[in-house]
């Protein structure tokens, strides 16, 4: 479900850069936030909705695309729109060194000591 009108601009008014900005990647990033909220809520209630899901993961490393982007073009404006939105680098770090643990484990690549 797409945004409306009014909540696309109210968006982009806030992160624009310059007056009538609606391309720069910060603008973008709010927008596909805002997506992938509202898209997130809407998977809360239709669990089995399999075709939004997969359209969620694609805005997702869009997202991911476009911050990591921003950060080798301009960290500072990286950062502040991170913080802008409430966007956390941690727990994706942690989930991913947890995985990287329990592939090692279930290989037997990790041993024990007695």
């Amino acid at each position: 479900m797409p945004l409306s009108t009014t909540q696309k601009k109210k968006v982009i008014k806030e992160f624009q850069t310059t007056e009538g900005d609606t391309g720069s990647p910060e603008v973008q990033i709010a927008l596909l936030t805002t997506r992938v909220d509202r898209l997130t809520e809407h998977l809360k209630h239709h669990i089995h909705d399999t075709h939004s899901r997969r359209g969620l993961l694609s805005m997702i490393a869009k997202r991911r695309r476009l911050l990591n982007f921003l950060t080798k073009v301009d960290k500072k404006r990286s950062s502040e729109i991170e913080k802008k939105i409430g966007f956390d680098k941690e727990p994706l770090k942690k989930v991913e060194k947890a995985e990287k643990v329990k592939k090692a484990t279930k290989f037997g690549k990790v041993t024990k000591k007695k």
